[in-house]
């Protein structure tokens, strides 16, 4: 089985490669045809003026627009949560021998 796949391909390679090719004839070329071309006089008179335009209608104006419907209210949040208490401070030192002096307020002017 395999031997004649091979063979078959063989035998099919030699069969095309052995065509004749037929020769590609060109015919000789011909010379190009002379076109005259005319060439244009001077212009003419400019001639008079055309008929003003008249002025068309006016079209009609377009009904209004319906108005759009109102949105519906939007449903209220909840309440959040409430935070954890903080830890409590240690209780502070009784005072020594400092004193405070408070100066007396500045005179008006």
């Amino acid at each position: 089985m395999k031997t004649s796949i091979v063979v078959a391909a063989a035998v099919a390679v030699l069969a095309l490669s052995a065509c004749d090719r037929p020769t590609v004839v060109v015919p000789a070329p011909t010379p190009p045809a002379v076109v005259t071309v005319p060439v244009p006089g001077p212009a003419g008179p400019q001639g008079a003026p055309g008929a003003p335009a008249e002025k068309g209608d006016t079209g009609a104006t377009g009904a209004a627009g319906s108005t759009g419907a109102t949105g519906s209210t939007g449903s209220m949040g909840s309440t959040g949560m409430t935070g954890a208490e903080g830890a409590k401070g240690d209780k502070g030192k009784t005072g020594g021998d400092t004193i405070v002096v408070v100066p007396p307020p500045a005179p008006q002017r």
